[in-house]
């Protein structure tokens, strides 16, 4: 497998967390030439975050059509701006990056772009989307379709047979109860239960989760 060229968007904590999970893979196995850095802050330009240069912005990219990249930005909804900002770039390369303690099934389905952490177990026969991030001891069950941009925070826990729709951000240590549906663009809390199913653009918490919170449609487009 040849080594690929990796940029990450992003300096915050996840996108550092991201740099440790590719010095993890490459400790195993060298996988990625890790070149830098990509921030909006301007502030940031051509210094270091751990010891790489933060090259500019995501524009950088149009000059470098065969880096790859991954997006270390937890929100789902700015996670999917950024996306999509980079692919109106005509740059089409993102990295998938698994961290080497991941237990994951050999009948999975996988889009691109995906971050799986230290920790995480997904079973068998699901489907993942394109730039889903899983962070770290999160557990994910069998016939689970996780739709692209979700978040799924760490500890959270997805039985099997749900399905999770597109840009949905699971809390941390969340659990899912088996063969319910979440609607697309939704927020589950921090600790919640969610035994029943979840429209679209809402924010649940509790135990049961119920709704607190309803969105317009397409409020993470604004």
């Amino acid at each position: 497998m040849a080594i690929q060229k990796l940029a990450i968007v992003g300096t915050g904590g996840l996108a550092r967390e991201l740099h440790q999970l590719v010095e993890d893979i490459n400790a195993v196995r060298e996988s990625f030439d890790f070149l830098g850095w990509l921030d909006a802050n301007t502030a940031l330009h051509h210094t270091k975050v751990h010891d790489a240069l933060v090259h500019g912005d995501i524009g950088w990219l149009a000059d470098h059509p065969d880096v790859h990249v991954v997006v270390g930005i937890g929100a789902p909804a700015l996670r999917r701006k950024v996306v999509e900002r980079i692919k109106g770039l005509g740059h089409t390369k993102f990295a998938t990056l698994i961290h080497p303690s991941a237990v994951i099934g050999n009948r999975i389905q996988m889009g691109e772009g995906v971050v799986i952490c230290a920790g995480v177990v997904a079973t068998t026969d699901l489907m993942i989307g394109n730039h889903v991030l899983i962070n770290i001891v999160a557990t994910v069950a069998h016939e689970d379709v996780v739709g692209d941009y979700v978040t799924i925070a760490p500890g959270a826990n997805v039985s099997g047979n749900v399905t999770i729709g597109e840009g949905t951000d699971i809390g941390t240590n969340a659990t899912i109860i088996q063969g319910i549906e979440i609607g697309s663009w939704s927020i589950v809390g921090a600790g919640a239960v969610v035994a029943k199913p979840l429209p679209a653009n809402v924010t649940a918490v509790g135990a049961p989760a119920k709704p607190i919170k309803e969105r317009a449609v397409n409020w993470h487009l604004e």
